[in-house]
Parts: C-alpha cells; structure tokens; sequence
C-alpha cells in the first residue's frame, strides 16, 4: 500500500523525468498507463532537446530530485556490469554539490550532541562550512590546546530522508524491474539494495571514525598515505572532530605541478595504496574519489597522499584476495583457462558450469584487450569485462567485489591524468607475484597450519565420542543389530581413529619440517629427517585408514 508522502514523493519524481525527456522511464510502469495521454500534452515532450543523450538527461534528473538521489547515482555509476556504457559514464560525473543549512544549526547540533556549548569545547569554531554533502557538512574548528581540527556534522533530519528516499526507490525499482523491459536484466531492486547499505553506514560517524583509526594504524610509519587522528572524546554518532590536514587537493593538478611534485611517482604510489589496501591490509577505502584525496607536497619529490571521508570501506575474504590476484595474473598471461577455474573454485559461478565454454567466452571478450600496449591496459576494465562474462554464466553479486571494482576506477583515473604514461601492469605485476609466493610460502603455510590447530585438534578429539554416538544410535534403531558386530564396529572405529592420529601427527611434522627448511637456523640434515619422517607416518597413517 502506497502511503500519501510516497505517492506526493513519486509524482514528483515523475514529474522530474518527464521534465528531463524521460518519459519512457514513466510509461513503463503501469501506475501511469492510464494516463498516459497527458505525457503528451506536456510542454516538456514536444519542446525537450532531443540532442541530449540519455545518460546525461537521467543525470540531470538524479540531481534536480536532490542529495540522496545523487548518491544513488554515484553508486549506479560504479555497476558498470549492470549499466550501459553511456550511462554509467554520465553518472560518473555527478557530484555532491549541495547547498550547506546554516552554521548557527551546525552549531547547535554540536553542542547537544557533546552536551557543551562549543565555547567550551573549542577556542574557535567557524559556522561557515568547508564542504557541503549530501549526508554531512563539515565545519573549521581549533581545540583548547591550538590543534586546528575539522568537526562533521550529520545534516539535520537526513537520516528520516534517507529512509523516505529510500522507501520510495524500492517502490520505482519494483515496478521498474516488474514492468521496465530491461528492467529485469538491470536489476534495480539489487542495486537498491547495495545502496542502502552503503548510504545507511555513512549516518553513523562513530563508524566512520573507526574505520580511520584502523587505516592510521595500517599506514603507521608509511610515507604513501597519511591519515589524520580522530578526536574520540569528541566524537559521536552523528559528529565527528578530526585532525585538520593541509594539503593540495589531487584535482588541482596545476597547483601540484607549480609545486614541482614528482608527478610519475605520485601516480604509481596511489596504484601501490590500492594493492597494499586490498592484498596487504584487506581494508581499503572504497570511496578515494578526487574529492576525498590531498596531497602533502612538503617535499615535492616525495609526495604523501592524504585521505578524508571513511564512511565507506571494503574488504576481502582470503579466498577472494587469492582468487583475485590469480586472475589479474592468469589474464595477463592470457591463461583463460585457469581465469576459468578460478572463477570456478571460487564460488563466483555456478558448480556445474563448463570450463571450456566459460574460456572461449572469455577469450572472445578480452583477446581483444590485448591489441593495445600493456601500458595502455585498464585493469578495470578487464574486471569489468570478467564480470560482464561471467554474468552471463549466472554469476552471483559479489557486493565487496562492486566496492574494489569502483575503487579501482578511481586509482585508475587518477593515476593516469596525473601521469598519462602510468603502466599499471608494471607497477602492480610485482606486487602480485610477490603477495602469491608469501601466501604460497612454507611460513605462510606454517602460521595457517598453527592457526588451525585448535579446531583441527578438538575435531580429532571429538571423533571417538561422535563414532561411539553414531554406533550407539544405529543399534537403539535397528533392533536386529547383533552385540558381536557392534564390537566389530567399535573395534574398526578405534583402529581408524589410530591411524588418524598418525596421519594428522606426520602432517604436522611435515609441514613443521617445510618451515624450518623455508626460516633456516637449524642443520639441514635434521630439517629432512622432520619431513621424511612426517611425510612417511602421514602416508602410512592415510594408507592403512
């Protein structure tokens, strides 16, 4: 049931997309059919620019219906595996120009979220604000002690405006995907849903300040990347006070040049934050736009990135961490078959699926990449033409998968308006193969082995007591079964479980061995006999199991 504020909210965003020559979009849900005639008596269809293409007329339309809106559109814009070329690049383009509500309510809502009159708590705060957003605005301040900080407000009533705004897109999804004829394929009520989940996260800054901290800690003592210190005592939900940074702003790529900044190393070391973030911390921030990034030009030859805006981070599981950079490095080598079988093993694809036809499709997809110059390569659009194949063998949504591709659109980019010449093959390709042989690694494999231990040996533990139930279970069922063969069950059962602590005993010691071989410190003949002798009690242990 459609209640009166979404059916006003609804004609008006209908109202937005017939004045933007958007009027198919309207038609194609059935609330409207009936009077679909009057489409035709509005001024807006017989006097529109019929020159204007359809991306940007659905960008105009997402910014005349205001902030939240033009989030949605900077989300759709990064599902470049769901949305046409023309589109996805016109929504790339939009950007959080949003009036700022006045600073006298910024300050009011300070002083009740910290239960201090800012007088107190500050030695100056300006109610003209620095930057304006959809979601927050952010204020120039100086504590007690002098320390020049920045305090983010939450905008006042966002978060009910969210949640409206955010009723009234299921709605237009659902009859879109319902009635839209490529509404199916598009999947709004998906991308919907994403974006609730990123636009709600961003109304809590005590989150935001968390995920800060932790990427100050990932970055402690780093020279690519700075991030500025949270003021906890100061900080709630819906405030947060940081440390203020002054830097140039990456946009401003004249000012960077005047400064003399080493314009090739500023490019490469955004490419190694990325893959550091991804690979080495499995904590990277997804929204490094141009708008979020400064640069420390102190000194020129040794440019530090400075980052602001943690409302949204992405991460990895370990086997999407693996299973990534063995694509990235398969593609390059245009092993399409093992891209195939990752894409396979990994869960990202049905089980079942073919691997020969899943390689040919691949290989008719992304051979032709490879008439251009490495250099020349875009590693995000091999992701996206990975995704866009494999979409058509049923692969699920990976929503951390969307966050890296989008973030990786923005490294990209950037590093190449600020060097044209940027070879992201050559800068990342050592990063990769070397992240792949440390996980690969004998310590690698050691700490994954003694992190393990604890279940692995409660689990070995449990068995007799779990075969003795399953036995004692069998005989109160099957009244027929004789206590002799019982005894022959338990007795088999005891002598398996022998064996398999023989078995898990040897693996221990072989992988100990292979550790020891890999740290050195100890005679090599002594690291042999280990794995000789491991290996052997493993395979007599499986042997005789």
């Amino acid at each position: 049931m459609i209640s009166a504020r979404q059916s006003f909210r609804l004609l008006r965003i209908n109202v937005v997309l017939v004045r933007h020559g958007l009027d198919e979009l309207v038609m194609a849900t059935h609330l409207f059919r009936p009077v679909r005639f009057l489409v035709y008596l509005s001024p807006f269809y017989w006097f529109r620019d019929k020159s204007i293409g359809r991306g940007a007329r659905i960008r105009g339309a997402l910014e005349d219906l205001g902030p939240i809106f033009v989030k949605f559109g900077q989300v759709l814009s990064t599902r470049r595996d769901l949305m046409p070329h023309d589109i996805s690049d016109e929504l790339a383009k939009l950007q959080d120009r949003v009036p700022p509500f006045p600073g006298a309510e910024a300050r009011t809502m300070v002083e009740a979220a910290l239960g201090k009159p800012v007088t107190e708590l500050f030695a100056a705060f300006d109610e003209n604000p620095l930057a304006s957003a959809s979601i927050a605005q952010v204020h120039a301040a100086k504590l007690k002690d002098g320390r020049e900080v920045v305090v983010k407000v939450l905008r006042p009533g966002v978060e009910r405006q969210v949640r409206a705004d955010l009723d009234v897109l299921y709605l237009v999804a659902g009859l879109a995907e319902r009635y839209w004829r490529d509404g199916r394929r598009l999947r709004p009520l998906e991308v919907v849903a994403e974006y609730e989940k990123t636009v709600l996260d961003e109304l809590d800054l005590v989150r935001e300040a968390a995920n800060a901290a932790q990427l100050k800690r990932n970055f402690e003592g780093s020279e690519l990347l700075y991030v500025p210190e949270v003021e906890w005592d100061l900080t709630r939900r819906d405030v947060m006070v940081m440390e203020r940074i002054h830097g140039v702003s990456i946009r401003d790529i004249a000012a960077l040049k005047r400064a003399g900044t080493d314009m090739q190393r500023l490019a490469e070391n955004g490419v190694q934050i990325f893959f550091t973030q991804v690979f080495k911390h499995n904590f990277f921030h997804a929204d490094m736009h141009p708008g979020n990034i400064f640069v420390g030009v102190e000194d020129p030859k040794r440019p530090v990135y400075m980052a602001v805006d943690f409302g949204i981070i992405g991460t990895l599981g370990p086997r999407d961490q693996h299973y990534l950079a063995e694509n990235f490095l398969a593609f390059f080598k245009r092993d399409y078959k093992r891209v195939a079988e990752l894409h396979l093993e990994s869960g990202w694809v049905p089980v079942g699926t073919r691997v020969d036809e899943f390689e040919t499709a691949i290989r008719t997809v992304c051979e032709p990449i490879f008439n251009k110059p490495l250099k020349d390569i875009s590693f995000a659009q091999v992701l996206l033409r990975l995704f866009q194949t494999a979409r058509r063998f049923n692969m699920e949504v990976q929503p951390q998968l969307m966050l890296l591709q989008k973030t990786l659109f923005n490294i990209e980019g950037l590093g190449r308006e600020l060097y044209p010449e940027l070879d992201l093959w050559r800068t990342a390709k050592p990063f990769l193969e070397e992240w792949t042989r440390d996980r690969l690694s004998p310590q690698a494999t050691f700490k994954r082995l003694l992190a393990g231990l604890p279940v692995i040996s409660e689990l070995i533990l449990e068995s007799p007591a779990r075969i003795n139930t399953i036995l004692r279970r069998l005989a109160e069922d099957d009244g027929e079964v004789k206590a002799a063969e019982q005894e022959r069950l338990k007795a088999m059962a005891s002598e398996r479980n022998r064996h398999l602590y023989q078995a898990a005993a040897g693996g221990a010691l072989l992988l100990g061995g292979l550790a020891l071989l890999g740290l050195g410190g100890t005679p090599v003949w002594i690291d042999l006999v280990i794995v000789l002798g491991g290996g052997g009690l493993l395979l007599w242990g499986r042997a005789v199991s």
